[in-house]
């Protein structure tokens, strides 16, 4: 399954997100990008094996910077279906208060099978509930990833603003402050690796405005910083949020963001729409990243993020495919497509090309993560490769193999590697059982559903 010296010969195309061009294709050595290729060059020294990569399109593994796995669960459930942020929020909140850790660890699996069968090799997940009998969530997510073999920044979520005091979540989907920091401190201690090739990260991500106290955020900040940890909260995905934050705080949501000490480049947010120039230029020169979640904010009818500008700005810019109850589906490559286009709506075709997009879900995602051993194809970097194939009807008659990934609409990967293994081979993941996952996983939502 795996060779110490692997050479990926002639793709049919290459995008490396830099630029650095290896036509020859590249080679990869205990699971490290060694040598990137010209026309016609072989590798300097002997390889294991070779993969005649002709017929594919080669990538860095695309990058998702923020999902909620147990959100699989509650696709496309009728009473939600047309609902905005709020009101959709309020009605599932119930109904997610049910998890469980076998429907969690199904849901997990169905999201990070997904991600990786589309060819995305890191994910980030923002997990912020805790119910009674799922306080070791988090623990459960990292099996599942070690499982399937890709790597993640889990997230340690959290709710501590119940309907009681004026928040959005019912009281018994909360915490209290001490539960959240003790776990934190916990998950950091047993999981969080660091350096070039990390498998498990582990960031504090208190859920939002309008669910946490801004004591809780204040303190995860403190903890970011002593352990040297990421921080990821939603923030300005709705008007709605905008309002609640004007009405609980007085403040708009960066002065609330920059009043609890979030407002740095150890900083990412989900969504990041409703900002005005003063606050875009603020979080450039911050270097707060943002990810952007074009499906999930079409499906709500968010609004859209103002990605060009707050890149001008300063602030890194990363995709996220979003929770599956609000997009669906779980699907990077396809987000990277939904990128391109509601953001050609905003600032036009010229600004907006197939690579700038790719750029958002490979190195713009990886900065976002915090990480520079990812997201691009260099030496020194990980081999975490995405490679698809051209070869169905809806790519007949393409030209631009780049292009034609977004333009025509690839889905699905035809193979995957992680640190130089190959995790999806001929578009199926490796020793997965997709039936028998659907069937448990289908079962699970049925019954949470049903209560």
């Amino acid at each position: 399954m795996t060779a110490s010296r692997i050479w990926i010969k002639n793709p049919l195309a290459l995008y490396t997100a830099n630029d650095h061009k290896a036509p020859g294709g590249l080679v990869i050595d205990q699971g490290i990008i060694v040598e990137m290729l010209g026309a016609g060059q072989s590798p300097s020294f002997a390889v294991d094996s070779t993969f005649d990569a002709r017929e594919h399109v080669v990538l860095p593994g695309l990058i998702n910077t923020h999902h909620h796995f147990y959100q699989t669960l509650t696709r496309a459930w009728g009473p939600v279906v047309n609902q905005p942020l709020f009101p959709w929020l309020k009605t599932l909140y119930p109904v997610w208060a049910r998890l469980t850790p076998d429907r969690l660890a199904l849901a997990s699996k169905v999201a990070l099978a997904e991600l990786l069968l589309s060819g995305c090799t890191t994910a980030a997940d923002h997990h912020y509930l805790f119910p009674d009998g799922l306080e070791n969530a988090i623990d459960i997510q990292i099996d599942v990833v070690r499982e399937l073999g890709m790597r993640a920044m889990l997230t340690r979520g959290s709710m501590s603003l119940g309907e009681a005091d004026g928040g959005l979540p019912p009281q018994h989907t909360v915490q209290t402050a001490e539960a959240i920091l003790e776990d934190s401190e916990r998950l950091i201690g047993l999981y969080h690796e660091r350096g070039a090739g990390a498998q498990i990260q582990i960031g504090l991500a208190p859920c939002s405005p309008f669910s946490v106290t801004p004591e809780i955020m204040r303190a995860s900040a403190a903890l970011a910083e002593h352990h040297d940890v990421r921080l990821h909260t939603h923030l300005a995905e709705t008007l709605d949020e905008e309002e609640f934050c004007l009405q609980r705080f007085g403040l708009r949501t960066v002065d609330y963001l920059d009043s609890v000490g979030w407002l740095s480049e150890r900083t990412w947010l989900a969504h990041g729409i409703h900002f005005n120039d003063e606050e875009i230029a603020r979080l450039g020169a911050a270097g707060t990243g943002i990810c952007h979640c074009p499906c999930s904010n079409m499906r709500l009818a968010s609004g859209i993020c103002p990605t060009v500008a707050l890149e001008e700005a300063g602030a890194p810019i990363g995709l996220g495919v979003d929770g599956s109850a609000s997009n669906d589906a779980s699907n990077m490559i396809l987000e990277v497509r939904q990128a391109l286009y509601i953001q050609r709506l905003r600032y036009g075709a010229e600004a907006i090309t197939p690579e700038r997009a790719l750029g958002w879900a490979t190195r713009g995602s990886a900065r976002l993560l915090g990480r520079d051993d990812v997201g691009e194809l260099a030496v020194g970097k990980q081999a975490d490769l995405a490679l698809f194939k051209l070869d169905e009807l809806r790519f007949s008659g393409s030209h631009d193999p780049i292009s034609a990934l977004l333009l025509c609409g690839a889905d699905r990967a035809d193979r995957v590697m992680v640190g130089g293994k190959w995790r999806v081979i001929d578009g199926q993941i490796d020793g997965l059982d997709v039936a028998e996952l659907i069937a448990n996983h289908s079962q699970a939502a049925r019954e949470l559903i049903a209560g």
